[in-house]
């Protein structure tokens, strides 16, 4: 296999592989709205408030696993020094962000019917809070360090503290008494929920999965190339104030 890790075979494999990626994101987007809106019957407690189910779930599952991606680059950038980890880990802080947001906001649209009030200080909605939170550090760290590598290691040491907190996400409604529901769909158990609403959440989670990574790409392949440009105006500048050689007069 080419080695994707050099920047210039992975915008060569990103301008190949990116369409499908697109088109596949968007044929199952489509077919998992259809499937949730005409074909997922509604609850026999939350009737159609259930739908919201079919948006929140993938976003929560993406939300973890999208720092799941930052924790392994974070590694490639201190262990492996990887070319393109950094990168990586950048371009997807606020995918993120916008996956979590909406985990918190659909949760909030599903609690307030169901809970009575739109939030709550429950231990997996806090410790998801606090991921989001995490998140918006990670893109102001960026932000604020404006040389690339220093960048890269302070967000890679702050992403791997951070990832303390994704074990808490998941076994919380294990390990505290919460108004979150427990896993209904990967348990020892098998799932809980029937085929019916189970196959709709699972291609509405294939199509979002599909959707982060076309999104990702296409953002690995903008820092990137926003790098060689940064590199390209700090070579233009240093020759600019370099002293003009001055060829010395012929002896006479």
């Amino acid at each position: 296999m080419p080695n994707i890790a050099n920047p210039t075979i992975f915008l060569s494999f990103v301008r190949r592989l990116l369409p499908w990626s697109a088109a596949l994101a968007i044929i199952l987007l489509t077919l998992g709205l259809y499937l949730t809106f005409f074909v997922a019957p509604p609850d026999y407690q939350q009737g159609e408030t259930v739908k919201i189910m079919y948006l929140h779930v993938p976003a929560a599952w993406l939300s973890l696993f999208i720092y799941i991606v930052m924790t392994v680059a974070a590694l490639g950038t201190l262990v492996w020094r990887h070319p393109l980890a950094d990168a990586g880990q950048k371009a997807a802080a606020p995918l993120g962000a916008a996956f979590t947001f909406i985990c918190l906001a659909t949760g909030s649209l599903w609690g307030k019917p169901m809970w009575g009030t739109w939030w709550v200080w429950d231990a997996r909605l806090t410790s998801v809070l606090v991921l989001f939170l995490i998140y918006l550090a990670l893109i102001a760290l960026w932000q604020a360090i404006e040389e690339p590598g220093r960048a890269a290691r302070a967000a890679a040491i702050m992403t791997l503290v951070g990832a303390v907190n994704l074990p808490i996400i998941k076994f919380s409604v294990d390990w505290w008494n919460t108004l979150h529901q427990p896993a209904s769909v990967f348990r020892i158990g098998g799932p809980a929920i029937a085929i019916s609403m189970l196959l709709p959440l699972i291609v509405m989670a294939i199509a979002a999965t599909f959707l982060f990574l076309t999104l990702h790409m296409m953002a690995i392949r903008n820092e990137i190339l926003r790098r060689r440009l940064r590199r390209l105006t700090i070579l233009a500048a240093e020759q600019s104030d370099a002293p003009a050689y001055i060829a010395p007069e012929p002896a006479r």
